[in-house]
C-alpha cells in the first residue's frame, strides 16, 4: 500500500488552488474545472470542488469543516518561508517555533480554516528521522 495524496473539497476551488500555489511556490495540475492536484516530490495534495463529492457519495465531505487533520509541508528554511508568507496568509496560527520533537515549525490556516504546518527539522534527531 502507498500513500499518494490527501484530498481538499472546497467551495471555491480557484480560491484555494490558488492560494497553495503561492505559498508552496508549485503550479497545480489541473484535471477539470472541479479538480486540480499540487505534486511535490514525497506527496499530493489533491483539491476538488464541492461539486465532486456526490461522485463519490452525497454528502460525504463538507468544505471548510475540517477539525482533526494538519498538512504538512517539509521546506529548507521555515523562518524565510515565513517572512516570504507574511503578505500571502491572512490566518498565522504560530509563528516559528521549536517544537519537542526538533522540528521548527510554522502553523496557518488556508482560506477555508485547514491547518498547514510548515517545518524543518533542526536537530540531529529531526534531520535523522527526515532522512528515512
Amino acid at each position: 500500500m502507498d500513500l499518494v495524496s490527501i484530498r481538499v473539497i472546497t467551495g471555491d476551488i480557484n480560491r484555494l488552488v490558488g492560494f497553495y500555489e503561492k505559498v508552496t511556490g508549485v503550479p497545480a495540475d489541473w484535471g477539470n474545472a472541479d479538480f486540480a492536484e499540487v505534486r511535490t516530490a514525497h506527496g499530493t495534495l489533491a483539491i476538488g470542488s464541492t461539486r465532486t463529492v456526490p461522485l463519490f457519495a452525497a454528502g460525504s465531505a463538507r468544505p471548510a469543516d475540517n477539525h482533526t487533520a494538519i498538512i504538512e509541508f517539509r521546506v529548507d528554511d521555515v523562518d524565510a518561508l515565513y517572512e516570504d508568507l507574511r503578505s500571502v496568509v491572512d490566518d498565522v496560527v504560530n509563528g516559528p517555533m521549536t517544537m519537542p520533537w526538533g522540528n521548527r515549525a510554522l502553523l496557518i490556516r488556508d482560506p477555508d480554516g485547514n491547518l498547514i504546518n510548515f517545518f524543518t527539522p533542526v536537530t540531529a534527531e529531526a534531520i535523522a528521522r527526515s532522512r528515512r
